[in-house]
């Protein structure tokens, strides 16, 4: 479900092209992260189909977490049209989360 981002090219131009992109920045050593991830993949997948999700190792990728301000694990970034709108870290609630994906995404994408 996530793409692995392998450099901070790949991130700028995925942020630059993609109409909704979500970054999960997490380590290795992070438990909570690697709970964490399967339900936000699980969101993503079923309520927010529109939105590329992407993951970030942070401890591979120091620069890409640095350029986006990334201080701890987890975080997640949400960017509608290139812009940061959402921003999330550490303690993060799937319904609290899908709560404020929700206004952005309907708005970009209803038809």
């Amino acid at each position: 479900m996530f793409i692995e981002i392998q450099s901070f090219d790949e991130f700028l131009k995925l942020k630059e092209t993609e109409p909704a992109l979500l970054a999960y920045f997490s380590t290795d050593a992070c438990n909570v992260c690697k709970v964490l991830k399967p339900k936000v993949a699980e969101l993503v997948s079923k309520e927010f189909p529109k939105i590329k999700p992407v993951y970030v190792k942070s401890d591979i990728l120091p620069d890409v977490a640095a350029q986006n301000q990334i201080f701890t694990a987890p975080t997640i970034l949400v960017f509608f049209d290139g812009r940061e709108t959402i921003r999330k870290s550490r303690n993060i609630g799937i319904s609290e989360l899908q709560r404020e994906i929700s206004r952005p995404y309907f708005m970009i994408f209803s038809e």
